[in-house]
């Protein structure tokens, strides 16, 4: 795949007006990738990660020893530390200058419960048992994770991770009014249990920042990829936070067939963007031109119709009568139309919309092995401009065609040039019936190939597609489903 070669955007930004809000630039030869979410939606997702992350954590058994005031050398063992009950009464995100992501975590009420065997005594008491324990904690938790670059990936650091207890009270049988003695051990283990649950919360944390990076730019490259078909989302440098939004880099190179689009320049620029939406797609030719040659190198872009289907196409009215030819090769009741590209397709983007120049050729057979029966073959240069859409969870493609032109043709039996009436009748008919019928088999393709991947498990909200000299943005903005996230953390962290 010698001529497989694209250019590359250069790095840009989406700077906001006011609030605070998350922004995902990716920089690519394909073009910028915005991301940016108000701030209820980062807090309400930042919230349900956190929950999680209490709720699933692994927490080790705690056994020790100390010698206690009064009460002697007391031994310990808690086991199977667990949360019931949780609820987090307010989360906050903040972007800062310095590269860090504050998260806020305000209120987390959270009730633990496990089982407890412990001894204590001096040479006047001893105690022993084994009991059901609660613990009952109110927990401010504040994080400061620094994103940074590994193995090409996104990668989080949350060591800068506190938490701070406003109450912690430790309950042995639900006991709310301890003796003194029971009360001087429940103080020290409330204690150990503090450092206990920091170090595991905080552990857990990191843990799952570093799993959910992964998993983030492992959807995506798998949601721009369709089988031989992929595209490289590796980041190229360290995300480039400010307090407004946060910037990464990524290649953005297409891939089939174990070669990779070649990079070069590009027309990207941050003022391309504009500042009201959540999600912005910066698509630059750059970045379709060498999907468009994967796809044809592929064999994708053909098509067959027969039957009923090819009968009811010429059922359009045309202004150019039917040649005879055509008429007894639908009249066979048994003919098949074949079309497809012969060279990778040319597109170019404009304000107008996306232009495409292809050179398509089609063969037209009565579907006999009489080697004297009705055939038909031309190819035709055909350039439309696109424009596009997506409603109710389907692309909408406009193709208006600007040029039509019968490049050769011929028809059988004898392979006879064709007259010039019959060429003005196929470029009306190419015009007129291919092309809608070309697009009518491409709009339900790449909405199921979109829909494959799972953008139809989001809400896209008034989408709107913006087209621009060699580029087009896409802006939109959205819904995340909360089953997805729910279930993703349910499996990675049970």
């Amino acid at each position: 795949m010698s001529q497989f070669h694209s250019s590359c955007a250069q790095l840009g930004s989406s700077p906001k007006a006011n609030g605070s809000f998350l922004a995902l630039n990716c920089a690519s030869n394909w073009g910028v990738e915005t991301i940016s979410l108000q701030n209820m939606k980062v807090n309400e997702k930042t919230a349900e990660v956190i929950q999680a992350v209490f709720q699933h954590a692994q927490y080790p058994d705690v056994k020790g020893k100390k010698s206690l005031p009064v009460i002697g050398r007391a031994q310990y063992n808690l086991k199977n530390l667990h949360i019931y009950n949780l609820a987090i009464g307010r989360s906050e995100v903040e972007l800062r200058e310095d590269d860090v992501v504050g998260i806020s975590i305000a209120n987390v009420s959270a009730t633990f419960q496990g089982t407890l065997r412990y001894e204590y005594g001096n040479w006047l008491i001893k105690v022993a048992q084994s009991v059901a324990f609660e613990i009952e904690t109110h927990i401010d938790l504040v994080i400061n994770p620094r994103l940074y670059c590994s193995n090409g990936k996104v990668a989080a650091d949350t060591s800068d991770c506190y938490l701070t207890f406003h109450k912690l009270t430790l309950l042995l049988q639900g006991d709310r009014d301890p003796n003194w003695l029971k009360r001087v051990f429940t103080d020290f283990l409330s204690f150990t249990i503090k450092m206990v649950v920091k170090s595991q919360i905080c552990k857990e944390i990191n843990n799952l920042a570093t799993i959910l990076a992964d998993f983030i730019q492992e959807t995506a490259e798998h949601f721009l990829s369709d089988g031989d078909i992929g595209m490289d989302v590796s980041i190229t440098s360290a995300p480039f936070i400010t307090s407004n939004y946060i910037e990464s880099y990524h290649k953005g190179l297409t891939r089939y067939n174990n070669h990779t689009a070649v990079i070069n320049a590009s027309v990207f620029s941050p003022a391309q963007l504009t500042e009201h939406r959540m999600l912005y797609f910066w698509v630059s030719d750059d970045m379709l031109g060498p999907l468009v040659t994967a796809a044809h190198q592929d064999g994708r872009f053909f098509c067959n119709v027969t039957g009923k289907e090819l009968a009811g196409l010429f059922e359009t009215d045309l202004s150019t009568p039917m040649p005879t030819l055509l008429d007894q090769l639908l009249s066979s009741g048994n003919s098949v139309l074949k079309a497809w590209s012969t060279s990778v397709p040319h597109l170019w983007t404009t304000p107008q919309g996306t232009f495409v120049r292809s050179v398509a050729a089609v063969e037209w057979t009565s579907g006999s092995d009489d080697l004297d029966a009705p055939a038909l073959y031309f190819e035709a240069e055909v350039e439309v401009v696109v424009r596009a859409d997506y409603a109710e969870k389907k692309l909408i493609l406009n193709a208006t065609a600007t040029q039509v032109s019968i490049l050769t043709g011929s028809f059988s039996p004898g392979k006879q040039q064709l007259s010039e009436g019959q060429v003005e009748y196929l470029k009306e008919a190419v015009e007129k019936i291919g092309i809608p019928k070309v697009i009518s088999y491409m709009e339900p393709g790449l909405t199921t190939v979109m829909n494959r991947q799972g953008l139809d498990l989001f809400e896209i909200i008034n989408p709107e597609v913006l087209f621009h000299q060699g580029y087009v943005i896409v802006q939109l903005d959205f819904g995340f489903p909360h089953h997805l996230l729910v279930d993703f953390l349910k499996r990675t962290l049970e």
